[in-house]
């Protein structure tokens, strides 16, 4: 089976990238192990991300915005918080300007990528397989399934998350390190109305983010505790963690009650010394791994798969080989300074935030007071959380290439 990039790897950033080539015209092969009847299960597990502007304008710009228009909560401002203390920082668009971003749930997000990858003329989707050898050569990459099947195409394409095997068999060292903190996922409906507003609340213990879904009395949690107490926490009948959620909240939205089973993953940060080796590239999480703080780990993934999409389709058009070693040095050059400044950023974040004590909270106060004030310092950190700083592909502008 020949195709112009075979790319493992079926998550959300992974279809994404293989509906984004498929809409230039450039064929994928997509290889996951997963079972899609787990992995598309309608029931709402509480999980959800927050579509930066950009990345909302890539999905427009590849046919999905169709899809999901008016299935997503836009995120009409972001108040950051260290605890519950006066201070606080607000971002809010212009107006005219449209929502900082939109939060959807990963199912949705899922379901919505396998549809139109069922249905895209250039993306094929084999899954369940397993791929147990890979050859990448001079002339080319082959890929064997356990089913026998044999893959071929000029590319690889490694979106398996931050355990890539792809990336541990070619030999890229990964920086990596643990935070000894562990994410709790909630969703809750509440008594009072979000108003389309994301809290970010910073606690020394880590930070408490609240994230609007629809309808207007959801919200999604993520609460960072120290790692030691994450069991504890789980093992509280509903009534108990809501009593703790309300806490961390300060009453804000009211009383709560939980809408989905409640899961826990550890923290930690990775980071991959190059993201490309011989006919292969890094997209996604098998590249790069961060703090959940600004909630940009999928957008990260997904400008990988706007900028990759930019240099393939423009070598296509000049008749060059798509595993060209130029070409995935393009690449490379235009991910790395954008990934490790927002690595950096977020890993600074969550230890800065993460000192105890008055003194350390008042200088954070001070700091996003500040960063209230001065307009041009503001307007920065407005446009990285819209993923519009820098040099953007054409897809985060809604332009196709």
């Amino acid at each position: 089976m020949q195709s112009d990039v075979i790319i493992l790897g079926g998550g959300l950033v992974g279809l994404t990238l293989a509906l984004a080539l498929d809409a230039h015209g450039l064929s994928a092969t997509v290889v996951d192990p997963a079972d899609p009847d787990a992995v598309l299960a309608p029931g709402f597990d509480g999980r959800a991300s927050a579509i930066a502007s950009a990345s909302w304008n890539m999905l427009q710009a590849i046919g999905l915005g169709e899809r999901l228009e008016g299935k997503g909560c836009p995120i009409a401002s972001i108040r950051v918080s260290d605890g519950l203390k006066p201070g606080a920082l607000d971002f809010e668009p212009g107006e005219g300007d449209d929502a900082l971003g939109i939060m959807f749930e990963n199912r949705l997000l899922r379901q919505t990528l396998h549809a139109a990858a069922a249905e895209a003329k250039h993306v094929t989707l084999l899954m369940p397989a397993r791929p147990i050898g890979t050859e990448r050569g001079d002339h080319g990459v082959m890929v064997r399934l356990a089913d026998g099947r044999k893959l071929t195409a000029p590319l690889l394409i490694a979106a398996e998350g931050r355990n890539s095997p792809t990336r541990a068999a070619a030999g890229i060292n990964v920086a990596r390190w643990q935070y000894e903190h562990s994410a709790i996922i909630a969703a809750v409906e509440h008594e009072k109305p979000h108003g389309n507003i994301a809290y970010e609340i910073f606690y020394p213990t880590g930070p408490f983010a609240i994230l609007p879904m629809l309808p207007g009395n959801r919200s999604a949690l993520v609460w960072s505790v120290a790692k030691a107490d994450a069991p504890g926490y789980l093992k509280l009948g509903p009534r108990g963690f809501t009593a703790e959620l309300e806490t961390k909240m300060g009453g804000l939205l009211g009383k709560l009650e939980l809408l989905a089973p409640l899961a826990t993953y550890p923290l930690g940060f990775h980071h991959a010394g190059r993201i490309t080796d011989q006919r292969l590239a890094l997209v996604g999480d098998a590249a790069h791994g961060i703090h959940p703080i600004a909630g940009q780990g999928l957008n990260l993934g997904l400008r990988d798969a706007a900028a990759l999409t930019e240099v393939l389709v423009e070598g296509a058009r000049l008749g060059l080989d798509l595993g060209d070693a130029q070409l995935l040095k393009r690449y490379e050059r235009w991910r790395s300074l954008d990934t490790f400044l927002v690595a950096a950023s977020t890993d600074g974040l969550a230890r800065l935030f993460g000192i105890p004590g008055d003194a350390a909270s008042a200088v954070r106060r001070f700091g996003l007071s500040a960063v209230q004030r001065i307009a041009p310092l503001k307007s920065f950190f407005m446009a990285e959380a819209r993923g519009e700083y820098g040099d953007k592909p054409k897809l985060l502008s809604g332009l196709t290439v």
